[in-house]
C-alpha cells in the first residue's frame, strides 16, 4: 500500500492504525520499502510513527496469528481511507517575519501580564518505594481518564496521546528500567526523552514537531507521579517553551489573551489548536528573559515581542487592527487602486474548492494548486474529474480568471499516485515540470482538462519549477494549440529569474513563487527551524531578483508566494512593478485595503534594494 497522508504516518494516522491493529488477535508488521526501515510492530505507536513513512512511500504489511487475514483486510481498508486523515490542507500564510504566527481570530497583536508555564518538573523530592510499578500503573490509569475526556471534547489529537500513553513497547522499556532499580518517574522520563529524540530525528518537519506530543504525555504522567498539580493559567499572555495540544485546547480564551511560544515552528498540534480557537499567537521568541507577571506584548505581523512595552501604543495598535480588518472586509469587493492610480489585481490561492467559496474580494485565482486539489487521491484523477473541479472553482469565483498550475510535486510534495524514487536532496531533485519529462501522460491529461475548462471560462495555465528554455519549449509542445489560453511559468529558481527574458519570449506572463525562490537564493530550508530565519522573503537578494524579473521579463509579472499575502510587502512588490498578487483567502481584503492607501511613487525602491538585510527592509517599509 502507498501512504497518501500529507505528512506521512505521523501521530494521528499512526494512532488510528495502532488502535485498529490491537483489536485483532494477530501480530501485524510494517516495512517501508522506500526507506528500507522495518519490519516494525504495527501495534506500537512509537514504532509506527518513527518508521518515518512519508507521503508516497510504499509499505509492506505482514500479519500472523489467528486473525491475520482479518487484520490485513482491515488495514487495507483503513489505508484506502487515508488512515482517517482529512485531505491535505491548503498551504496557509507562512511567517511574514521571523517567528510570527498570526492567530486564527485575524488579530495578530496582544498585550497582558506574562503567565509562565512549562517549567521542567522537579523529581528531586520524590522518594522511591517498594511498589514503583504500582505507582506507575495508578498514574497511567489517571492519565488515561484525563486524556479520554480531552479526546471526547477536543478530537483525535488526544487519541494519539492515548496511544502514546498505552504503547506496549514503551511501557515494556519503562518497566524494565524500574525492574533494574530506577524509580518510576526517572524511568518514565528517560524512556520518553529518548522517544522524543527519535521523533526529532525524523525527516519531515511536521513529524519532528510531534516530539512535543511525546513530552506532553511525559509530563502528564510525571506530574501525577510526583504529586504536582497543573495550575490553570491566570489572565494574561501565556509564555511557554513549547505549546502542547492539551494546554491549547483547555485554555480559557476569555482570560488568556495571547500565547508566546519560545520554540520556533508553526505546525505543532498546540499551535494548530490555538489557531483554530482564535487565540493570538507568536512562535519563536527564543530565550528572552520574561519575569513572571511582567507586562509583555507581541505583534506577530512584525515578529516583535516586548517586555514592558509602551502599553498605550500597543492598545492603540489593537484598536487599529480591529478596525482595519472590519473596514477591509466591508470594502473587499472594491478594486485595489493605489493613490497614484495603479490598479493591482489581487487574487486568491486555491488548494481546495472551499478556498474559492470562502474568498472575499478576490479578482480571480492566481494559483490553483492541483497537487493539493487532488492530493487525497490514490489514483490519478480522470480528465472529466479535473474539469469538474476546475469548473467548481471558476463558479465559486463568479467566472473570474483562474490560473491553474500543472502538477507541482517533489521535494516536500509527493503525490500518492505518482511514487518517486528516494533522493538524497529532493528539493534539488525531480520537482515540478522535471518529473513529467518521463511521465508525460499525466501532464497531457491535465492539459486536456485545462483546455476544456478554458473553452467555458477564463483560464490561464502555468508550469512550475522551470529552469531552462528547453523546458519551456517542451511544455509548450505538450500543450499544443493555445486557442486563446494564456500561458506562463513559475519563477522559483534563481537561474530562471536571471534569464527570464529568454524564457518568456513565447509566454503571456510569469508568476514568482517567493517561497522557493527565497529558500534557493538563501540556501536555507524554510521548514528547518535551525536556518529558517535566513529564508526571509524580504531579503534584499530576493528582492533584487524580483526586480530583475519585472525589468526583463517583457510580459506581465505576478507573485503567488507567501510574500503576496503580507499587506506591507504587497505594496513593495507593486512598487517594483508587479501587476498581480495572489494571496491566501483571509489576507485578500487586507492586501487590497493596504494597496488602496499606498502611493507607489513614494516607495523608495532603490533604498530597499540596496538594504543590508531583511530587517533593514522592514524598517524602510
Amino acid at each position: 500500500m502507498v501512504v497518501g497522508n500529507e505528512h506521512g504516518l505521523h501521530a494521528r494516522p499512526a494512532a488510528r492504525l495502532v488502535g485498529l491493529v490491537n483489536g485483532f488477535d494477530a501480530v501485524v508488521t510494517l516495512t517501508d520499502l522506500d526507506n528500507g526501515k522495518g519490519p516494525v510492530d504495527a501495534g506500537s505507536l512509537s514504532m509506527v510513527a518513527t518508521l518515518n513513512a512519508q507521503q508516497g512511500h510504499r509499505l509492506r504489511v505482514g500479519a500472523s496469528g489467528p486473525q491475520a487475514a482479518e487484520a490485513l483486510a482491515a488495514v487495507e481498508e483503513l489505508a484506502k481511507q487515508n488512515f482517517g486523515d482529512d485531505p491535505p490542507e491548503p498551504a496557509t500564510v507562512g511567517s511574514r517575519a521571523v517567528g510570527s504566527t498570526p492567530g486564527g481570530s485575524g488579530l495578530d497583536v496582544a498585550i497582558g501580564p506574562a503567565v509562565l508555564a512549562g517549567a521542567q518538573i522537579d523529581l528531586g523530592a520524590y522518594v522511591a518505594g517498594d511498589n514503583e510499578l504500582g505507582r506507575l500503573n495508578a498514574a497511567l490509569a489517571t492519565a488515561g481518564e484525563q486524556l479520554d475526556e480531552l479526546r471526547d471534547n477536543h478530537g483525535d489529537i488526544f487519541a494519539a496521546h492515548l496511544a502514546l500513553l498505552r504503547d506496549g513497547k514503551v511501557l515494556d522499556d519503562v518497566r524494565t528500567s524500574i525492574a533494574a532499580g530506577a524509580s518510576a518517574p526517572a524511568a518514565w522520563r528517560q524512556v520518553y526523552d529518548e522517544l522524543a529524540a527519535a521523533f526529532e530525528g525524523l525527516d519531515d518537519a511536521y513529524q519532528r514537531e510531534r516530539a512535543q506530543d511525546v513530552r506532553s504525555v511525559r509530563d502528564r504522567v510525571l506530574r501525577l507521579l510526583v504529586g504536582v498539580t497543573e495550575e490553570a493559567p491566570t489572565d494574561g499572555i501565556l509564555v511557554v517553551p513549547e505549546l502542547d495540544a492539551a494546554t491549547a485546547a483547555t485554555l480559557d480564551a476569555t482570560r488568556i489573551v495571547g500565547i508566546a511560544v519560545r520554540a520556533a515552528g508553526t505546525t505543532g498540534h498546540g499551535v494548530i489548536v490555538a489557531r483554530s480557537r482564535g487565540i493570538p499567537l507568536i512562535t519563536g521568541i527564543g530565550d528572552v528573559d520574561v519575569p513572571p507577571g511582567a507586562v509583555v506584548s507581541f505583534d506577530a505581523r512584525t515578529g516583535s515581542f516586548e517586555v514592558a512595552p509602551d502599553e498605550e501604543r500597543v492598545r492603540a495598535t489593537i484598536t487599529e487592527r480591529e478596525g482595519e480588518r472590519a473596514r477591509a472586509i466591508a470594502d473587499a469587493d472594491q478594486p485595489a487602486t493605489t493613490r497614484d492610480g495603479r490598479t493591482i489585481d489581487v487574487l486568491v490561492n486555491v488548494g481546495v474548492v472551499q478556498d474559492a467559496v470562502d474568498a472575499r474580494g478576490a479578482d480571480g485565482s492566481g494559483l490553483v494548486r492541483t497537487e493539493v486539489l487532488f492530493g487525497d487521491r490514490r489514483t490519478a484523477p480522470t480528465v472529466d474529474e479535473q474539469v469538474d473541479a476546475f469548473r467548481a472553482i471558476a463558479r465559486a469565483l463568479g467566472g473570474k480568471p483562474i490560473t491553474i498550475r500543472t502538477w507541482d510535486i517533489g521535494g516536500d510534495k509527493p503525490l500518492p499516485f505518482l511514487p518517486q524514487d528516494r533522493e538524497a536532496n529532493p528539493f534539488l531533485g525531480e520537482r515540478g515540470l522535471r518529473v513529467f519529462r518521463r511521465r508525460p501522460e499525466l501532464l497531457r491529461d491535465q492539459l486536456e482538462a485545462i483546455r476544456r475548462t478554458a473553452a467555458e471560462t477564463p483560464v490561464h495555465v502555468m508550469f512550475p519549477m522551470v529552469t531552462t528554455a528547453d523546458e519551456v519549449a517542451w511544455a509548450l509542445q505538450e500543450l499544443g494549440p493555445r486557442d486563446g489560453l494564456e500561458v506562463g511559468i513559475m519563477v522559483e529558481v534563481p537561474a530562471a529569474a536571471l534569464r527570464v527574458g529568454s524564457l518568456a519570449t513565447e509566454l503571456d506572463f510569469v508568476s514568482i513563487g517567493t517561497n522557493d525562490l527565497t529558500q534557493y537564493t538563501t540556501a536555507a530550508d524554510r521548514t528547518n527551524a535551525a536556518v529558517a530565519p535566513l529564508a526571509d522573503g524580504l531579503d534584499p537578494a530576493v528582492l533584487q531578483l524580483i526586480d530583475h524579473v519585472v525589468r526583463n521579463a517583457g510580459v506581465r509579472v505576478a507573485v503567488c508566494g507567501d510574500l503576496a499575502s503580507d499587506p506591507q510587502a504587497a505594496v513593495l512588490l507593486a512598487a517594483l512593478g508587479v501587476s498581480e498578487l495572489s494571496a491566501v483567502g483571509p489576507q485578500v481584503p487586507l492586501v487590497k485595503a493596504r494597496l488602496r492607501q499606498a502611493d507607489l511613487g513614494r516607495v523608495d525602491t532603490a533604498a530597499v534594494l540596496a538594504a543590508r538585510d531583511a530587517a533593514q527592509v522592514r524598517g524602510l517599509l
